[in-house]
């Protein structure tokens, strides 16, 4: 599902990312670990198209985003690729149903037929009663999942989560854990996650490590 082949990736005179290559299998979870400074984060990033390298090629779906346009590139992000991050991004004004809807919108579907898709997502989370409630109005862990389901409604290839477990406690990043495991068991779903997490990234099927730019290790 996800070919890295020696990206190279400096920010002016650092060299951060040294020759990464890394491969995940489709139905995968696997976890990115490292030092703080390390890459974990450019690497997600790169491989979820946000950012640019100097060197080397991505490969997801079969498809070689090295040669997309932008255009093209926030197509094939829209419709392949779902993100989770450590501090959910939702939309403040906006109900649980509002902010899992939103992709679908943007995918000019139907009010009507992005709602129906959300709400079934919603309901598999178990956040059937939340609806209609802002972000505000849900705790740590119930606003960690909206935000998860809102990756998972347009069906993508592929969710990439960045420490998303960062922000809660024991307890909530239990119930993370367990949903993740649900995601690739029930959905066969592809997930790449940046953590620190050792429950987490113990949890996964393979663990990568970067160390001074590269992967030095998987197990």
């Amino acid at each position: 599902m996800i070919q890295v082949n020696d990206i190279h990736k400096s920010f002016g005179s650092i060299e951060v990312l040294k020759g990464i290559d890394l491969s995940v299998k489709k139905g995968e979870l696997v976890a990115i670990v490292g030092a703080s400074g390390a890459g974990k984060t450019t690497l997600l990033q790169i491989i979820g198209t946000l950012s640019g390298f100097d060197r080397g090629e991505i490969i997801i779906n079969n498809i070689n985003v090295s040669n997309l346009k932008d255009r093209q590139l926030s197509k094939f992000r829209n419709q392949n690729i779902g993100f989770v991050f450590q501090f959910h991004h939702l939309l403040p004004e906006f109900s649980a149903l509002e902010n899992v809807s939103l992709p679908l919108l943007i995918q000019k579907k139907s009010k009507a037929k992005a709602e129906e898709k959300a709400k079934e997502i919603l309901s598999f989370l178990n956040l059937d009663n939340r609806l209609t409630h802002k972000p505000h109005q849900l705790s740590g862990g119930e606003q960690q999942r909206v935000a998860i389901a809102r990756a998972l409604v347009t069906d993508p290839s592929v969710i990439l989560a960045d420490e998303p477990t960062g922000n809660l406690d024991s307890q909530n990043t239990r119930e993370i854990v367990n949903l993740l495991k649900d995601l690739q068991k029930k959905m066969n779903q592809t997930i790449v996650i940046v953590t620190h997490n050792l429950e987490l990234a113990n949890a996964t099927d393979h663990i990568f490590t970067i160390q001074d730019g590269k992967i030095t290790n998987k197990q």
